[in-house]
């Protein structure tokens, strides 16, 4: 079986850092959202996964890139469409975790480039979002 999957997720900037995520037991980093589920708006799904995870209320978001991945894990093929969005937070970003299975931690920007972050040409679209602040397209297979 197959799986193709959309996906909303957030850049949050706080004090010269980005909130990443990471399942625990892994050793990569990603951003924080998730699914867009069947019928739901991507914001709206952006919105709600902030909200389950970090207990976050949304001020504002704005669309910054997509980035398309695939690739394989346990035997299942993964076709994903990442759609990222900048957010700004109603109130003090936090990075404690509402879900077990992940942790939260602030990754400063200087060392974005470095990190183990998935997927790659997100990280490195990210890395030049950071000196332009254009619109990004990538794809990874």
């Amino acid at each position: 079986m197959n799986n193709y999957e959309i996906c909303t997720r957030a850049v949050i900037e706080k004090n010269g850092k980005i909130l990443v995520c990471q399942f625990k037991g892994h050793d990569f980093y990603f951003l924080p959202g998730g699914h867009v589920e069947f019928f739901e708006k991507a914001k709206d799904a952006l919105e709600r996964e902030l909200k389950e995870e970090l207990d976050m209320e949304v001020e504002s978001m704005e669309y910054i890139g997509t980035v398309e991945n695939m690739y394989e894990s346990e035997n299942l093929k993964h076709h994903e469409i990442n759609l990222i969005f900048k957010v700004d937070a109603l109130g003090e970003v936090k990075d404690k975790s509402m879900e077990d299975e992940l942790d939260f931690f602030f990754l400063d920007k200087d060392h974005f480039a470095e990190a183990n972050f998935l997927p790659v040409a997100l990280k490195n679209s990210m890395v030049e979002w950071f000196k332009d602040r254009n619109t990004f397209w990538a794809s990874q297979s």
